[in-house]
């Protein structure tokens, strides 16, 4: 069993498809107004932003979520939470030992929380799980 499809509230289809477009450097697989359905092809993880849809807490991978902050919040996108270390992976168990798990939150032009998440070499001790 794998998830294939993850649906996101988007009230404004046209303006939420620019804000994914631009937050993901993809555009839309397929668009479907009526009935108001914007889908997104994320390595075979279809992302559904739909009107009906309930909200959901999205996590997103990024390269570096330092950078991705910054490119952000220069464009104007709300940052809810600065990039910062939530764990630090030690025995491979929910990442590659070795490497810090750095996340940060946005809000999308929904209104939505995202998470934007890196895992990174290493920086300090071993830190515990901060519910994140």
């Amino acid at each position: 069993m794998r998830l294939i499809q993850v649906a996101q509230y988007a009230g404004d289809l046209g303006r939420a498809a620019d804000f994914y477009s631009e937050l993901l450097d993809v555009q839309p697989t397929a668009v479907f107004d009526p009935p108001g359905l914007v889908f997104f092809d994320l390595d075979g993880l279809r992302l559904l932003l739909e009107r009906e849809a309930p909200r959901a807490l999205l996590y997103l991978e990024v390269p570096d979520v330092r950078t991705s902050v910054a490119g952000l919040r220069g464009r104007g996108v709300e940052v809810v939470t600065d990039a910062h270390i939530i764990f630090s992976h030690s025995d491979g168990l929910l990442g590659p030992a070795g490497t810090d798990e750095w996340m940060a939150f946005i809000r999308d032009s929904e209104g939505n929380t995202v998470g934007l998440v890196s895992q990174l070499p290493a920086q300090g001790a071993a830190q515990a799980p901060d519910g994140a």
